[in-house]
């Protein structure tokens, strides 16, 4: 990622104070604060309650444990060395955990979970609709997100050998259905239209009421939502990846169920998300699957080969026994197929007299499943047992299809909206746990992304992670981050005919 300056908004402070007597008679408080003379400070409570206690203990050599503008404890003696932060990217499939030394800014520990709201549904869509039909439901929500954070928060620690009262402080990015159920806030508004969020600018939060097993005067830092389905992990990511920085004209695309489209420069950017649907995740397709260990994520199909089991090259994750077809997989397929001429341009299979005289090596792969045509990828068992085959189906290719109109409908109204061309896009960003695994030859192909030169299309990796780390690390790129909440303009796609002449 870029260079972060580390300032974290933690700090420790080793005091050595002089000891109270008939001639100095400040208050314990007063003694702690006139040394940290250069800070203006707020102090929490439960400070005060421990205070006198552990200045006359500690013979009055103590830390002080300041986050932002408050003063959060005072330890005995020097702990000024051990201060931590922990960073989670609250993603609607899985959450992760990172460890950051905050003296150093190293990473210390990383660890991640498939989210236990799963059992509610797999997207936020039906996450919201469990809370509409039965509102105790949202409780249980709440309690199943803090249980993902606070396990892998006892994970990270233990790894590291770390005690969680160390840790003072967290970061947490998220989409905005996933940080309004964190927070136990009603996410009805945002399924229905108009799409309201409940707050753009949160109030203080503390890492308690994220359920966090702490520091218990920790703040969280939550990353502020744009729309209703441009959410803090956008925020976290636009600022990882220099979006607010960079003077280049750059589109940002986190490719999902929902696809969040940003465009523009350190001088403007908008921002909107178009309704991909759920093809990139594997849930509609029919060997689908999530990108996972047996996934299909690559996929190259060689016309000219002499043999049918020459003809198709498979990158499967983890390197095992193909069990299905991932996202980026998916993507690959089709370009490939419709590189080779068995897909026309309409999206649908040639007939089987078409195949022979095109690939004759791998016109023995387009057979029928009942009534639907079907590209075999792969044989599980004998070749032609065709039920138990991971394939490609017709619908299949439908559903790309859908994602690739609505995806590429959502930046040409951005384009317009910007008064400008795709060829004045300089650098495409794909964001998010899919799109990194995208090829960009095959984005490209598709009309994914707009046909720039491939050098211009770059897989940014997991940028909201990276966003909530950098918040942590720098109290300067935290203000960035609010900052583009001003900046940003979102634009809503579903009351926009263009939108949908485009699609």
């Amino acid at each position: 990622g870029r260079q972060v300056i580390l300032r974290p908004a933690v700090q420790k402070r080793y005091l050595e104070l002089a000891e109270p007597s008939l001639s100095d008679q400040r208050s314990d408080i007063e003694r702690v604060l006139d040394a940290l003379d250069d800070l203006e400070l707020r102090v929490d409570l439960p400070v005060l309650r421990t205070l006198g206690r552990v200045l006359r203990e500690a013979d009055y050599k103590v830390t002080a444990v300041v986050v932002d503008d408050a003063l959060v404890d005072v330890q005995a003696g020097d702990t000024a060395a051990s201060r931590y932060g922990i960073a989670f990217d609250l993603g609607t499939t899985t959450v992760v955990a990172t460890l950051l030394d905050l003296s150093t800014g190293t990473p210390m520990a990383v660890s991640s979970m498939l989210s236990k709201q799963q059992p509610f549904g797999a997207d936020v869509i039906s996450r919201i609709s469990a809370v509409m039909l039965e509102p105790d439901n949202l409780g249980r929500l709440t309690e199943l997100a803090h249980a993902s954070l606070s396990e892998l928060a006892g994970e990270v620690c233990e790894q590291a050998g770390i005690d969680p009262l160390d840790v003072y402080e967290v970061a947490m990015a998220g989409n905005a259905t996933m940080t309004h159920l964190a927070l136990g806030i009603d996410p009805e508004p945002l399924g229905v239209a108009p799409f309201i969020l409940s707050a753009r600018l949160l109030p203080e939060i503390l890492a308690v009421d994220l359920g966090l097993p702490v520091h218990p005067r920790a703040r969280a830092v939550v990353f502020p939502s744009f729309g209703a389905y441009v959410g803090g992990d956008i925020t976290a990511g636009l600022i990882a990846s220099g979006m607010n920085r960079d003077a280049r004209t750059r589109l940002f695309i986190d490719i999902g169920t929902n696809c969040e489209i940003v465009l523009g420069s350190r001088e403007w950017l908008l921002a909107t998300a178009a309704p991909a649907g759920p093809a990139f995740e594997g849930a509609a397709i029919k060997c689908g699957m999530r990108a996972a260990d047996g996934a299909i994520e690559g996929v190259r199909l060689d016309p000219d080969a002499d043999e049918a089991s020459a003809g198709v090259l498979l990158e499967i994750i983890g390197d095992c026994e193909p069990a299905g077809l991932c996202g980026s997989g998916l993507v690959d397929a089709v370009a490939s197929l419709v590189g080779t001429g068995l897909l026309d341009h309409s999206g649908r299979f040639v007939t089987d007299e078409a195949a022979a005289a095109i690939a004759p090596a791998l016109a023995g792969r387009l057979v029928l499943l009942g009534q639907e045509r079907v590209f075999v990828l792969h044989w599980r068992d004998e070749p032609g047992d065709v039920g138990n085959s991971i394939y490609l189906s017709q619908r299949d290719v439908r559903e790309l299809q859908f994602a690739k109109a609505a995806i590429a409908s959502g930046w040409s109204v951005l384009l317009e909206e910007a008064g400008l061309a795709a060829t004045d896009v300089q650098q495409v960003l794909l964001a998010g746990s899919f799109g990194s695994y995208l090829s960009p030859p095959s984005a490209i192909k598709l009309g994914l992304v707009p046909r720039l030169g491939v050098m211009r299309v770059v897989s940014a990796g997991n940028v909201a992670g990276e966003g909530a780390k950098m918040a942590l690390l720098s109290v300067r790129e935290r203000a960035a981050a609010l900052a583009l909440l001003e900046e940003v303009r979102y634009v809503e796609l579903s009351d926009r005919p263009d939108f949908n002449d485009s699609f």
